[in-house]
């Protein structure tokens, strides 16, 4: 399902936030909560306004919310997976700033980015504020309503630490709710409660909503990721996707060309084919719409790939960008814009030639369902020889022309299985820090190219104006 072309007018009313205050928006019509959401038809509207959150604004020369669109670059970019075209990052503003480890707090890309996940909290909000004017069952909206609205939580937390945590419509009054930085324990907290309702709540096998395969191998992945992590709980819920038989590892390439009746995907963000020179999908978070080279894969990521990755993921995972000519440099391949991640064509532009495909975007595989199989039965340890999680870890490997039989997995091989697999999907940064490589990992990469990488820089910065705004409530992060 496409969300962009079931928006209404009405919801714009409703939705409609300023630019700053975004956790304490106002109705911009007389439309309201009050005397709108009274069916299930209604609540859909608003539930379809949550999804349409995560994909963002349509506009890169507007001052709005990208969500999705902008992960990359508080991600991948900081991960030494990906980096920016200019050979000094600093000259490249605020994007460069992520791959040299040199994020400032009056970054517009972090405002960006934390407006829009809370964006979608509160379009969350709306829906759940508003179930009980509802008469009919409305046990699916709200498993959905609180999938989307952990998802938005998840990626916040890991991104920024302690955050203000808002599980309602915040009033005007609110400003405590809205600049307070709550433990991340209790944001967690939130999370998993969300996750647990959806799993319950869910039975469909949507690839562009919330289903219940999505809710538990999210709520997996959030147990992997808690301080004690939960991993024998995270290990029953891969096992359960897994022995479910939804879903399965279809041809590499087709994972990231075939939207409809995609059999690994568990939860993807849905964009819309298009022309138009403004509107994005998922090509263009990789880097290869409006500005070809925004995300080049790194040096240290294509090594490890040509060494570890096998010849079918170096296929149709990168490609040396054909129309640079200063130096080599690589693309990201797993969304271009023609659908053709190994051909020779120039990169299109945004001129309306070819027209460019609309890719989803994926958040959640089946491939990493099976790796974080691996990792839940690993539990904290270095290495496992585990018939179970051996056998996922081949399922992966078989799958890209590795069919070289493993009998023992260590930590190492795991992170480098995730890296070659996982590549420019936005999942390197946490799992360096999930499995407690960040710091090794990213000194050394750092060192190597003359970067400043210290551990504050695993959390990204409190926004500026987030901070100026709050009248002192909000205080920032370390090293900022």
């Amino acid at each position: 399902m496409k969300f962009k072309k079931y928006i209404i007018v009405l919801l714009i009313g409703v939705l409609a936030t300023s630019c700053n205050d975004f956790l304490e928006p106002e109705p911009s019509s007389a439309i309201t909560s009050e005397n709108y959401y009274t069916t299930v038809a209604e609540l859909e509207t608003a539930l379809v306004g949550a999804y349409d959150a995560i994909q963002g604004a349509g506009n890169y020369a507007k001052d709005e919310n990208h969500g999705v669109q902008y992960e990359f670059y508080v991600t991948e970019m900081r991960s030494g997976n990906t980096s920016t075209k200019i050979a000094d990052p600093d000259d490249f503003a605020d994007s460069g700033q992520f791959e040299a480890f040199n994020v400032l707090p009056t970054n517009g890309l972090v405002l960006n980015y934390y407006a829009s996940m809370y964006e979608v909290i509160f379009r969350a909000n709306v829906v759940l504020e508003n179930l009980a004017n509802v008469n009919d069952d409305t046990t699916a909206i709200e498993a959905e309503a609180k999938f989307i609205r952990a998802y938005a939580y998840f990626n916040l937390v890991r991104l920024f630490g302690d955050i203000p945590l808002a599980d309602h419509v915040l009033s005007p009054e609110e400003t405590d709710v809205q600049f307070t930085r709550v433990d991340t324990e209790l944001v967690y907290d939130l999370i998993v409660s969300d996750l647990i309702t959806a799993t319950e709540g869910l039975d469909n096998t949507y690839r562009t909503r919330a289903s219940k395969g999505a809710a538990q191998g999210l709520l997996a992945k959030v147990y992997l990721t808690l301080d004690e992590p939960e991993y024998l709980q995270a290990q029953l819920l891969c096992e359960e996707i897994i022995n479910s038989g939804e879903y399965q590892l279809i041809d590499f390439n087709d994972v990231f060309y075939t939207e409809l009746d995609n059999q690994e995907v568990l939860f993807s963000v849905g964009f819309e084919s298009v022309t138009d020179s403004q509107t994005f999908s998922a090509q263009w978070m990789n880097g290869v719409g409006v500005s070809s080279g925004l995300n080049y894969a790194t040096y240290d990521l294509v090594d490890d790939l040509n060494e570890f990755g096998g010849d079918i993921r170096v296929q149709n995972s990168f490609r040396q960008d054909p129309v640079h000519l200063t130096s080599v440099r690589y693309q990201c391949a797993k969304y271009f814009p023609d659908g053709d991640n190994g051909g020779d064509t120039p990169t299109p532009d945004f001129n309306g030639n070819p027209e460019l495909a609309g890719n989803d975007w994926i958040v959640l595989r089946y491939a990493d369902i099976l790796l974080l199989h691996v990792e839940a039965i690993m539990a904290g340890g270095n290495e496992t020889s585990s018939a179970a999680a051996l056998a996922s870890f081949q399922q992966v490997r078989d799958r890209a022309g590795l069919t070289d039989v493993v009998t023992n997995i260590s930590l190492d091989d795991l992170l480098m299985e995730r890296r070659v697999e996982l590549a420019f999907e936005n999942h390197r940064l946490f799992d360096l820090i999930r499995l407690g490589k960040a710091q090794s990992v990213l000194s050394a990469y750092s060192d190597l190219n003359g970067f400043g990488f210290t551990s504050t820089d695993l959390l990204l910065p409190i926004p500026q104006n987030e901070v100026n705004l709050s009248d002192g409530l909000m205080s920032q992060n370390p090293g900022y």
